[in-house]
């Protein structure tokens, strides 16, 4: 569907039904102690749904279900071929449901709308499709060996895997880990974030009409330390999936000791910083980006550019490039199709930014742009994108990880200085360097700690990329062939022939 305007996603909204129960052996069903939570849309404080809110007892019911499945082989045992085929026609069904889940996507987390249909649910699809693609093109190996032994190294589906997603891409971070983990043959219980459930839940019932057995993938709405926390201390899960806050992953390593070492792979937080040299090929698509960094998904980001580092000799000419193309990113409803600033996902995060925006205000440092809370009269979580100059890298707004559209610059003299400035985090999740000198360019990647670096562009990339981040960012890979990693488990078999 195209050229659809505000009055119509809005019409949309109001015509639209809701799924808010949990998803177990193929069936709806409420949470077992029949507990519900509030779901409310940032776009103005109302009550969407009541989400059932799942427990311990709802997770040892779907890790069970899921153990059971992956046993009886309907899928981890399916010939690769036919596993590819059934993930595909997974993708072709999101597509086709684009725009139901678009507008929940955007009613549940206050993303626009032009966003969450046109880049959250193609990329959910393209994750799905690209993992299924590829399964039946993965070879095992054989070892060299004398004559008369064969050594073979193979691998297989580690078994249940639970799946913890954040709420700033909702459907399309549970779709980076859906996509290998189904791929590889394993049974799945995802856990999203109760602040952004709608998606997870309905896609559900999407993979079933996919062909996916029943019991396969089993969604469970609710709050991380209830059911999310049994989940990770479960004995019968094998493998913890995670993306959110550092803090969070680190208590989901200790549970993971404290229950059967389970393998943790965590994707966690960033301050990534963007640099830009006086010999950067082009100030005004540097300053585009720069802008363009901070402000899309409102901030909410784990790879936001939220460290300019600015080289002083340009630094008087590029701030003022770069407080234009803020202006062209304004907090709007986000079911405006030409709004692209949108609402923050709930009244704690408004208050987080709004606290470190006063932060840095006290620090001292100066703000260029925004500043401030908007649309209030909405009953939305609206704030302004925000820049603040004369930063310096030891302040809390340039050393924590905000979520918010805020903008910390920093200035360097040199590309040593700008190095040590962008590596001075315990994060390390992505980083960007604006250079027309190819070897700077390479220096520059070589020396910053970060799994993801982009040269003269920012948040470059596709699924064939493997994405994911050094120090407290986190561990293992989501995206491309490395992501199988994480789902399957190498063996060695050794044959006297």
């Amino acid at each position: 569907m195209t050229a659809s305007t505000f009055a119509d996603w809005q019409q949309r909204a109001r015509e639209l039904t809701i799924e808010s129960r949990a998803f177990i052996e193929g069936q709806y069903v409420p949470a077992a102690a029949g507990a519900t939570f509030e779901c409310i849309s940032p776009i103005d404080g109302r009550v969407l749904a009541q989400v059932a809110s799942c427990d311990q007892a709802d997770a040892d019911r779907a890790v069970a279900v899921a153990r059971r499945t992956f046993e009886a082989g309907d899928w981890s045992r399916m010939a690769p071929a036919k596993r590819k085929a059934v993930m595909i026609r997974f993708a072709e069904l999101i597509e086709a449901h684009r725009d139901e889940l678009a507008l929940l996507e955007t009613l549940d987390m206050g993303k626009p709308i032009s966003d969450a249909r046109g880049v959250d649910i193609p990329g959910s699809a393209r994750a799905i499709r690209w993992s299924g693609e590829a399964i039946d093109k993965v070879y095992d190996e054989v070892a060299a060996t004398p004559h008369d032994q064969l050594g073979l190294v193979t691998r297989e589906p580690v078994g249940v895997v639970a799946a913890i997603v954040p709420w700033n891409f909702p459907l399309m971070m549970a779709c980076w880990k859906l996509g290998p983990a189904l791929a590889t043959g394993n049974s799945v219980v995802l856990k999203p974030s109760e602040k952004s459930p709608l998606t997870a839940i309905r896609v559900a019932q999407l993979a079933i009409d996919a062909g996916i057995p029943a019991g396969v993938l089993n969604v469970l709405p609710g709050y991380g330390h209830t059911v999310g926390k049994a989940l990770a201390l479960h004995m019968d899960v094998d493998t913890l999936v995670f993306t959110g806050s550092t803090r969070v992953a680190k208590q989901l390593m200790i549970y993971a000791g404290e229950s059967n070492m389970k393998r943790v792979w965590l994707e966690a937080g960033g301050k990534s910083p963007n640099i830009v040299c006086a010999d950067a090929p082009d100030l005004e698509a540097a300053a585009k980006s720069a802008a363009g960094a901070i402000a899309f998904n409102q901030g909410e980001v784990c790879t936001a550019g939220s460290r300019l580092l600015v080289e002083r000799s340009i630094k008087d000419r590029f701030l003022p490039m770069v407080v234009e193309a803020l202006k062209g990113w304004k907090p709007g409803n986000p079911l405006d199709p030409a709004t692209n600033v949108g609402a923050l996902v709930d009244t704690q995060q408004l208050e987080t930014v709004l606290g470190y925006i006063d932060a840095g205000r006290s620090e001292g440092a100066q703000v260029l742009a925004g500043g401030g809370r908007t649309l209030q009269e909405t009953g939305g979580y609206y704030v302004e994108p925000t820049i603040f100059d004369g930063v310096s890298n030891a302040m809390k707004i340039a050393r924590e990880e905000i979520f918010g559209p805020v903008l910390s610059v920093i200035a360097f003299d040199d590309l040593d200085e700008a190095i040590r400035i962008a590596n001075d985090t315990p994060y390390g999740l992505a980083a960007a360097v604006w250079t027309a000198n190819l070897s700077k360019a390479h220096r520059a990647a070589r020396a910053l700690r970060a799994g993801s670096v982009w040269v003269n562009q920012y948040d470059g990339g596709d699924m064939t990329a493997p994405f994911g981040g050094f120090k407290q960012s986190g561990n293992g890979r989501d995206k491309s062939l490395h992501a199988f990693d994480k789902y399957t488990e190498l063996k060695a078999t050794w044959i006297q022939l």
